[in-house]
């Protein structure tokens, strides 16, 4: 019997509800989710479009980056300049600092596309000319610290100075090109590889200078400049020259003697370039 006087019903002692009952699955006192409900979502034919949908849009989306990518920075070319080995390294560096002994200096060609640098020594690469430089403003750094000279602004000067120097060479061969109506296969990165080669010689002629002083600077230093400028000769008269004379430009032609002498300036560039960046670094 119920008090009269009781305003509610005792419910503490119902096991389905109030406070003192069994507490749900979900945890915290809140019903767990229904897995009813997942299946069906999964099996919801918009949710399936929506996730195709998704999918598609984002692999739409990396095709486009990559697209753009490729075309402001040609990815897949500078692969191949990097396509280099520890024998073709070595064999480089040998021929660049003893190119008088080499014979053949044709690029070799596989199904009309020249073949990876560590097939071919004469294939041009930038995995040298990019540690040479990184080594060499090392290098720079130890010799200005060796004569108490050392600061972050002048090897941030040493290296900025370098890299505009090459920065107007290749600008400087690509405008004389241009004019002189040159066609040739030489791209903008084979001239930037062939022009970062000159750092080999730039770091010999300054760790032999401080060991041995300024004679032994001007010794390694004038090898290595006569070395790089017969280098340079060799290169580039098949990439300009060779092309003239598949095109039948007379071997006495003015346009032809132009090419010529624009081969040999490049050339005579390199000695110039490396005692300029490099003889205040000895003392």
């Amino acid at each position: 019997m119920a008090d009269p006087h009781q305003f509610f019903d005792d419910t503490s002692s119902a096991p389905s509800r109030g406070y003192g009952g069994q507490p749900s699955h979900g945890g915290l006192g809140y019903p767990s989710p229904s897995s009813s409900h997942e299946a069906a979502f999964l099996a919801d034919p918009m949710s399936n479009m929506a996730m195709a949908y998704g999918s598609s849009l984002a692999a739409h989306g990396k095709e486009l980056v990559d697209k753009n990518i490729d075309r402001f920075i040609p990815v897949t070319k500078l692969k191949y300049y990097f396509a280099v080995d520890t024998v073709y390294v070595g064999k480089k560096l040998g021929l660049l600092v003893f190119p008088y002994l080499h014979q053949d200096w044709e690029v070799q060609y596989q199904q009309d596309t020249p073949v990876a640098p560590r097939f071919d020594i004469n294939a041009p690469d930038l995995y040298i000319p990019a540690m040479a430089f990184i080594t060499y403003i090392l290098v720079a750094g130890l010799a200005l610290g060796t004569q108490d000279r050392f600061s972050p602004d002048l090897l941030g000067l040493q290296a900025s100075s370098a890299l505009a120097w090459l920065t107007l060479e290749v600008v400087a061969i690509l405008l004389s090109l241009y004019l002189v109506t040159v066609n040739t296969d030489l791209t903008t990165i084979d001239l930037v590889a062939f022009l970062g080669y000159k750092y080999v010689g730039m770091i010999g002629g300054v760790l032999v200078g401080l060991l041995f002083g300024k004679i032994g600077y001007y010794v390694v230093l004038g090898w290595c400049c006569v070395s790089i400028f017969v280098f340079m000769i060799r290169t580039l008269r098949l990439k300009i020259l060779a092309q003239a004379a598949a095109e039948g430009v007379p071997v006495r032609g003015a346009r032809n003697q132009l090419r010529m002498y624009l081969t040999m300036a490049v050339a005579a560039a390199q000695p110039l370039l490396m005692y300029w960046l490099t003889f205040h670094l000895v003392r």
